[in-house]
């Protein structure tokens, strides 16, 4: 995976996380979203936490906080969703800055702003540390569907071609007078997406024609790197690796306990 080996999320970097094994940083950030989910939405002191937790893993892996900050930002359409639910849902009232607030939408409000944000700041510490090829190369060490794992691996290859393209054909329309911004342009606006779909549908089947005449099997071959570290340090990285996931997991299970 040569042309977009480096990502949009990817932060190269010699951090201890950087240098983790894929598979181990996959299941470690599979199990700290797991236990953030199963976490009551009551037990406020779990997810400062989890935050804590999650801070200091961007902290080691040296991740700038406005980076993370900016990328944030995608879940803004569930933050708006929060801010309605205290005044949509019925129950319980309670008074706040002179607004009178539903109970039970307050605690839900919570539950997607705690939950959404700590599981956003989980994948993003995973895809700034790992970049997509190791993050294919975890899942296929892992044992997941070859079929799934090649999806995945033309997905990430195809993002490129396909912007780059969209891009290609906008400069081509302005060029020629258009303006895609005018609302009575639309008609004009469907087609060339309709025309984008066609030319990556094609590029596609030229694509696999060439993979087929190379002699691909269906597999993903796994590189043939030298092994650099012993069976006790493979031991340690697992068992730092996956500490996250057990600290995670103590604190959901005190949450679950007390609550």
């Amino acid at each position: 995976m040569s042309a977009g080996d480096g990502g949009v999320l990817h932060l190269p970097g010699d951090s201890a996380l950087h240098r983790l094994a894929p598979q181990i940083k996959l299941l470690a950030a599979f199990g700290v979203v797991l236990c953030v989910v199963a976490t009551p939405r009551a037990a406020f002191w779990a997810f400062g936490g989890f935050a804590l937790l999650l801070g200091a893993l961007a902290a080691v892996a040296r991740i700038p906080p406005g980076w993370l900050a900016r990328r944030l930002l995608i879940e803004l359409p569930f933050v708006v969703l929060a801010l309605v639910l205290p005044f949509a849902l019925g129950g319980e009232r309670t008074e706040v800055a002179g607004l009178a607030l539903s109970v039970p939408g307050l605690l839900a409000a919570w539950n997607i702003l705690a939950k959404g944000t700590l599981g956003l700041f989980c994948s993003l510490t995973l895809a700034a540390t790992t970049s997509p090829r190791e993050l294919l190369l975890g899942l296929q060490r892992l044992r997941t569907p070859t079929t799934l794992i090649m999806i995945s691996s033309l997905m990430l290859r195809y993002v490129g071609v396909v912007i780059g393209e969209a891009g290609r054909m906008r400069l081509a329309r302005i060029s020629r007078g258009d303006s895609p911004r005018f609302l009575w342009q639309a008609n004009a606006t469907a087609r060339g997406v309709g025309t984008l779909f066609l030319r990556c549908y094609e590029r596609g089947e030229r694509v696999h024609l060439a993979m087929v005449a190379r002699g691909w099997s269906g597999e993903l071959p796994e590189p043939n790197e030298p092994r650099q570290v012993t069976r006790g340090q493979e031991v340690r990285n697992w068992l730092l690796g996956l500490s996250p996931a057990a600290t995670s997991a103590v604190i959901a299970g005190v949450a679950v306990w007390t609550s």
